[in-house]
């Protein structure tokens, strides 16, 4: 499960899409970039195959809920 996640706008101008974010996962900090179109580019170390959908997924629907459901 992700935890503290955070994210703020990538540019000055809010109204530019891209986000940069960071969360926890056992006890590992991630932190990426969040592109308009859904991709995430990892910033920090990529979590493992095993997990990489399933926190790929999580982050796209907190994105959709803080950002765009607004």
């Amino acid at each position: 499960m992700i935890t503290h996640f955070q994210f703020k706008p990538l540019f000055e101008n809010k109204d530019m899409p891209g986000w940069h974010f960071s969360f926890y996962f056992k006890k590992q900090k991630y932190t990426g970039i969040y592109q308009p179109n859904g991709d995430i580019e990892w910033s920090s170390c990529q979590p493992s195959t095993e997990f990489a959908d399933a926190l790929k997924t999580q982050i796209h629907e907190l994105m959709l809920f803080h950002v765009y459901d607004k």
